[in-house]
């Protein structure tokens, strides 16, 4: 009788080591979250576009500011490398300006916080 019973079990055992249970059900958890979890893509935001579009525009630099741009720009001035290797030279100019701005500025917020910091570390360290 024993004999039987641990026959039935080692069947049963190697069975579910057959079929990979922890496999199975690790499918089957991921399966029921991915279709029961209401995740958006940001297809249905039409307003995302607009944000981006002004996020491009939001500076009056004279540069191109998309590819597309970037090539009718070379395309209108394919014929005179001077007048390209100028416009070239203007553009980075702005680029550079506008570069130079914003690191001037993330320089001066990063040392406000740092010295933000460096007070609220002294008032720890007093108190």
């Amino acid at each position: 009788m024993i004999n039987l019973i641990s026959r039935t079990i080692s069947q049963i055992s190697s069975l579910l080591k057959g079929l990979q249970i922890k496999g199975f059900l690790a499918v089957v958890i991921v399966g029921f979250l991915v279709l029961t979890t209401n995740v958006s893509d940001g297809q249905n935001d039409k307003g995302l576009k607009e944000r981006v579009r002004e996020q491009v525009e939001q500076n009056d630099a004279q540069r191109p500011k998309t590819v597309g741009q970037w090539f009718k720009d070379a395309r209108e001035t394919e014929g005179s490398p001077g007048e390209r290797l100028q416009k070239i030279g203007q553009q980075s100019g702005e680029a550079f300006k506008e570069f130079g701005s914003g690191y001037v500025e993330g320089a001066q917020k990063t040392a406000s916080d740092v010295g933000d910091s460096a007070v609220q570390t002294g008032k720890k360290i007093l108190n």
